[in-house]
């Protein structure tokens, strides 16, 4: 998102961040793509929406609190989480003043947000399922209504599904199974922790 005011432009970047290491490797990318811009300020919340538990923000040599902070205000207020924003600023020779300046840098994260797509995040866990050839078209349909992602499939003496199901599902999604299988169809927890 671009905006100019005062003949400073401000170029305003999302991106997700779910944590500090993925947030600072964006920063460091967009002070990259914009090596020659006066100054590069940034904020992150890389926890759920809303949460302080991990958070980061930089007005990098503008006055204190005039830019990381409005950032971070309006991340921490817009309902999305593990997002990062950086702005590029190219000083126009106009001050802003304080107020001016986090104005600004909060409308520039608050434009940017506005046409960014998102999408709810499911946690969910890795799970392998074994069923007969019998089942897999009930199984899909259950799979379907659930909200479960499938990984991979192998077709051997029975079918095997390695897929990822919602972390609050899990209970009901293998009693379909059971009830979809008449009980002969298998629902384990894989190693390989939560998406």
């Amino acid at each position: 998102m671009q905006e100019t005011i005062q003949r400073s432009r401000f170029i305003t970047t999302l991106s997700h961040a779910s944590g500090s290491t993925p947030a600072h490797e964006f920063v460091k990318q967009i002070k990259e793509e914009f090596p020659d811009a006066t100054h590069h300020c940034w904020a992150f919340a890389a926890g759920p929406p809303g949460s302080t538990s991990q958070v980061g923000l930089s007005d990098d040599g503008e006055p204190h609190n005039t830019a990381g902070k409005p950032m971070l205000n309006a991340l921490l207020h817009s309902g999305v989480g593990e997002i990062v924003a950086v702005c590029a600023r190219y000083y126009g020779g106009v001050k802003l003043g304080t107020g001016g300046l986090s104005r600004a840098y909060s409308s520039g994260v608050k434009l940017a947000l506005d046409s960014l797509p998102t999408e709810p995040k499911i946690d969910r866990i890795a799970v392998t399922i074994v069923i007969g050839y019998e089942n897999v078209s009930e199984i899909q349909r259950v799979m379907a209504e659930m909200g479960v992602v499938v990984d991979a499939e192998a077709y051997g003496e029975r079918v095997q599904v390695r897929c990822w199901v919602p972390t609050v599902g899990f209970e009901t999604f293998a009693a379909a199974v059971a009830d979809a299988t008449g009980g002969t169809g298998l629902v384990k927890k894989r190693s390989g922790g939560s998406a």
